[in-house]
């Protein structure tokens, strides 16, 4: 018998940071369980919920920055565990947010090594990234968040 996952969807419309939202797509949020398959759920919750104007070219980037900043949060983190994403700047901004206030450190890796990559990948793959300390509704944490603007910059008018 296998364990059931529980997320629960909370649309907002409050702003992670500067820039503006999409005018046909609101910012989303889903509550994850500190998992094993929250990683699973936050790549179909993003598949799902991602703005066809502005994200369709950045998706597979997202959606592997989305599994490791979740994978990390599982690992590393407390909870509660939040995946927000918004239509912002012409792009796409994702902010994975949970409890701990333990700021992630970039560690060296080598080619075998199986985890450790996480942060060099949000480096080398998003346009920015930065880590945040919260105090929220949901408590004091941390947030990690990163962007990314289609190559094209054809939605730098959204």
């Amino acid at each position: 018998m296998g364990t059931t996952t529980t997320a629960a969807l909370l649309p907002t419309t409050e702003s992670i940071g500067s820039g503006g939202m999409c005018e046909t797509t609101e910012r989303v949020e889903l509550l994850l369980p500190l998992t094993s398959t929250s990683p699973s759920a936050a790549r179909e919750f993003a598949r799902a919920s991602g703005c066809t104007a502005h994200t369709g070219e950045v998706l597979e980037d997202a959606l592997l920055l989305i599994s490791e900043l979740v994978t990390n949060s599982v690992r590393y983190g407390k909870p509660p565990l939040l995946l927000a994403l918004e239509c912002a700047d012409g792009g796409l901004r994702v902010r994975v947010r949970d409890g701990s206030s333990a700021i992630p450190r970039q560690t060296p890796s080598f080619d075998d090594d199986e985890t450790g990559r996480g942060l060099t990948l949000l480096d080398a793959l998003s346009d920015a990234w930065g880590v945040d300390p919260v105090d929220d509704q949901h408590g004091t944490g941390k947030s990690v968040w990163f962007e990314l603007r289609p190559a094209d910059g054809l939605a730098a008018s959204a």
